[in-house]
């Protein structure tokens, strides 16, 4: 049995407060970012439409489904890439974490093979089964808040949890980590910035 984690909290600029989570040396947000509006307080370009978003190579933000009263509370929002790579996403004194911050993390539990059962809340009230390996040891709560494709199309919800960093692997392209049900390990790839993916917010050091 693991000690009650020692979480700290943390407010957005719309006023969500979020768990915080100290993991090796790094302070994470263990919940996945809900934010509409930048942090010098400008809206985030809200997309619902599926066409729009498709083309898109500029700033936006959506719910799962649209729906942001089913979603918002348990999985954030859903920001595409030149979102997460603004530098003005998460609140002061935090960012987006680099592709090498991810690097860190998944270093401090173990390794990359390892590190997403670590990192995946445990069971599968939330989790598609088998949700292997999935402890939670590290208190980050990942959860399956799937992702918007580049296509429109909304899907992965309960199988996979999407993270950007804010990374750039080319102008429309940025790196990304994701856990999946039937794994530990969490996966480093690059995609489309046209995606929607989740944000999880990091401590300036």
């Amino acid at each position: 049995s693991f000690a009650t984690p020692d979480y700290g909290t943390l407010s957005d600029i719309d006023g969500n407060e979020y768990k915080t989570v100290t993991i090796g040396t790094q302070i994470w947000m263990a919940e996945n970012l809900g934010v509409s509006r930048y942090n010098d307080g400008k809206p985030i370009p809200l997309v619902t439409d599926s066409l729009k978003w498709t083309s898109l190579s500029t700033q936006a933000f959506c719910w799962y489904s649209n729906n942001e009263e089913v979603y918002k509370k348990s999985y954030g929002a859903l920001y595409n890439g030149y979102t997460a790579g603004s530098g003005k996403l998460c609140p002061a004194g935090w960012h987006v974490p680099s592709d090498m911050e991810w690097d860190i993390l998944a270093g401090s539990l173990g390794g990359s093979d390892i590190a997403g059962g670590k990192m995946k809340e445990a069971g599968t009230s939330r989790w598609v089964r088998p949700n292997n390996g999935a402890s939670n040891m590290s208190n980050f709560n990942a959860l399956p808040g799937g992702l918007r494709y580049y296509d429109g199309n909304f899907r992965d919800l309960g199988f996979g949890a999407y993270w950007w960093s804010s990374t750039q692997q080319s102008t429309d392209r940025a790196y990304f980590r994701f856990v999946f049900h039937e794994e530990s390990i969490i996966y480093r790839f690059d995609n489309l910035k046209r995606i929607g993916f989740s944000v999880r917010c990091l401590k300036d050091k």
